[in-house]
């Protein structure tokens, strides 16, 4: 009976069959060992003479890694480990031959293991990795259509910028020029006029020529909305949002995470409500450590590490100065020059990992805004209509998957938190 090595522990004293490929394997004397993996996990085929077959014992010193076969025997405990269970094999096919494999237990360079990266992606670190992407992913569904929310997905190719950056992939439409999403955002704001609570998950894309270990060319990002919330509510759902995330990985993935050597300490404080500092309050700590510091700028890295180092949970810091958001941003009216977003910042200094706030609903001052960014008022006639047609706050933001990824995996650099990511500088494979 084929089965995975996840479900061994409910074939105890059965005869299964395995496939999978050669982690590595070793001899000891009239004793063999082979460690198979299957995806699903990893497991130790013990070959004993008088047990297995006298062909697999022939056969055994010809395997190499990442082999492939299909193995048959006894499913047993490890007799050493409590939930740890091994395989006395009996016999075993090759099925594909895998000769000089490229990526070996020796250190290799970084260059080497991205340009390698259909193969680099089987080992145990860069596996354990994606599956606790893969279980952030559906925290993600879950958590929002859990509270009714309705996933409608925003375009990928948008005719304006919606931030009014010009770091966008420019590309043809048929006859049109066209660009690739950087958000869609805008678009939630339409949609959930339509359902009240909507999100879109999907790719998006910055033409950024930058190579910090924060940034991607191609990224993941969940973008919620909601009809009639204020910026106050904003912040209470993503601090419940990012609460969810973080248990659930641990509650789901913790052998992953012992994998990866992840001080779990750090993650089990993220509870719900978190930190809440004014952009004022923020930039008086930054200050203190970095006196060159202009108030009234932007924070960089290096900012928002001295600000994420003051606590233990993520931080979030609202009330940026209006001239350094987006135009579609809301400017609070009992604080003319600030604006109602707020940037949530993760702990160990992981930076940045939400940015949303209240939108602008005023039609009048909308229209002063995109005047004033040089934008083309032909591209916002139809979000100017959601002002038009029942116009209501509304508030949002956008998580970006991947540096939530490095961020709970404890990760020096992005790059590793995507099967084929796209750095400036490398698209292959």
């Amino acid at each position: 009976m084929r089965t995975y090595i996840e479900n061994l522990k409910n074939h105890v004293g059965e005869k299964v069959e395995l496939r999978g490929w050669v982690y590595q394997s070793r001899s000891s004397g009239k004793v063999k060992f082979l460690e198979l993996r299957d995806g699903t996990g990893t497991v130790s085929c013990v070959f004993f003479k008088g047990e297995c077959t006298e062909e697999a014992l022939n056969q055994f010193d010809t395997l190499t890694q990442e082999t492939s076969l299909k193995l048959v025997g006894i499913v047993r405990k490890h007799p050493k480990h409590e939930n740890v269970f091994e395989i006395g094999a009996e016999s075993f096919e090759i099925i594909g031959k895998s000769e000089n494999y490229p990526i070996s237990p020796k250190d290799h360079g970084t260059d080497f293991l991205m340009e390698n990266r259909h193969l680099w992606i089987r080992s145990k670190r860069q596996h354990a990795i994606l599956r606790v992407r893969h279980e952030i992913i559906n925290a993600v569904r879950d958590f929002f259509d859990g509270r009714g929310f309705t996933l409608t997905d925003a375009p990928i190719f948008t005719p304006s910028a919606c931030e009014g950056t010009s770091n966008l992939f420019e590309t043809k439409f048929f006859d049109e020029k066209m660009y690739l999403s950087q958000s869609g955002q805008l678009y939630m704001e339409a949609t959930s006029r339509a359902f009240g609570k909507s999100y879109c998950f999907g790719p998006t894309f910055r033409a950024e020529k930058s190579k910090t270990r924060r940034h991607l060319i191609e990224f993941w990002m969940v973008e919620p909305e909601v009809a009639f919330n204020d910026m106050y509510d904003n912040m209470e759902l993503a601090e419940q949002f990012i609460e969810y995330i973080v248990q659930r990985v641990l509650k789901n993935r913790p052998d992953e995470m012992k994998t990866l050597e992840r001080d779990i300490s750090k993650l089990q404080n993220i509870i719900a409500p978190f930190p809440k500092l004014h952009y004022k309050e923020a930039a008086q700590i930054i200050l203190k450590e970095n006196p060159n510091f202009i108030v009234g700028d932007d924070f960089g890295a290096p900012d928002e590490t001295i600000i994420s180092s003051q606590y233990d949970k993520p931080v979030f810091v609202h009330h940026y100065p209006s001239a350094i958001k987006a135009f579609y941003m809301k400017e609070d009216p009992k604080e003319p020059g600030y604006a109602m977003g707020c940037d949530l910042l993760a702990t160990e200094g992981y930076g940045e990992i939400i940015g949303g706030g209240q939108r602008e609903e005023s039609i009048e001052k909308l229209v002063s805004k995109i005047h004033e960014h040089k934008l083309d008022m032909k591209d916002f006639e139809w979000y100017l209509d959601l002002r038009r047609y029942g116009g209501v706050p509304s508030s949002g933001f956008g998580l970006g998957l991947e540096r939530a990824v490095t961020w709970i995996c404890g990760l020096p650099h992005v790059r590793e938190t995507a099967a084929f990511p796209r750095l400036y500088g490398r698209a292959y494979p």
